[in-house]
């Protein structure tokens, strides 16, 4: 292994931030349109919106995604596209395709790559991928969606890293990589399900010792793979909001 893991307890308390919403990608507007309306109306706390039309833009424009992704642009939220590496297993031309489906379609502002690989071997590939997405996408924000800590080269072909995603009962015993004292919290982001209402705050103390910035929690759980946790709101929407609009106002 090329890094050593540290307790969040050794994480210096100067690398706390303002912590602001990372919204991993609502099920289709038609399907759950209370969630689409919403992250408009938390525009203030929220970093990013994931789009993913069908496994990725899909084959054709869809309008009802271009009116909730017009809703979200204009109240000032960033919208990123959802391209699947299938870590790593992805041919570079399909990617490209759909990355210039997102970009004709629905003008995204950057790209979420999702199941990105985290292996030493991998890294010459995705950044291939990130370096074309940057002539693509001019100022395109890209966060590569890991779920756990890859190799540190990896910080240096993204804006952002998803060093965690998965379950709060794996969440609040998580461990730090040390590398990632060396960047500051906005280049890294949790995402986590199954959070109890009576420990959003615990989550939030982890988030910013661990040094994450964008996070998402919810009490959603994924019900042994069949259900995805992050495809609604949590029960708690309008206490996390307010909570991290604190965060921000501090």
């Amino acid at each position: 292994m090329s890094y050593l893991i540290s307790t969040t307890a050794n994480r210096p308390a100067e690398t706390e931030a303002a912590v602001g919403l990372g919204i991993p990608g609502y099920a289709h507007p038609l399907v759950a349109p209370v969630e689409w309306a919403t992250a408009t109306s938390a525009a203030a706390t929220t970093h990013w919106v994931v789009l993913n039309v069908a496994g990725g833009p899909g084959v054709r424009p869809d309008p009802h995604c271009l009116e909730a992704v017009g809703r979200l642009r204009n109240a000032g939220v960033r919208v990123l596209g959802r391209l699947d590496l299938a870590y790593g297993a992805r041919p570079f031309g399909d990617l490209v395709r759909d990355a210039h489906r997102f970009l004709d379609w629905y003008r995204p502002g950057g790209f979420y790559l999702d199941r990105c690989p985290t292996e030493q071997a991998a890294l010459a590939d995705v950044s291939r991928v990130t370096a074309t997405l940057r002539a693509l996408c001019d100022d395109g924000h890209l966060v590569l969606g890991h779920g756990t800590h890859p190799c540190p080269g990896y910080a240096e072909i993204a804006d952002q890293l998803v060093t965690f995603s998965g379950a709060w009962s794996d969440y609040r015993w998580s461990q730090v990589a040390e590398w990632t004292a060396a960047h500051p919290p906005e280049r890294f982001c949790h995402l986590v399900y199954g959070v109890p209402r009576g420990h959003l705050e615990e989550a939030l103390r982890i988030a910013r010792w661990q040094g994450a910035a964008t996070v998402y929690f919810t009490d959603r759980t994924d019900w042994g793979g069949t259900v995805d946790p992050f495809a609604g709101l949590p029960g708690y929407w309008d206490e996390i909001v307010s909570r991290i609009g604190r965060c921000v106002s501090e």
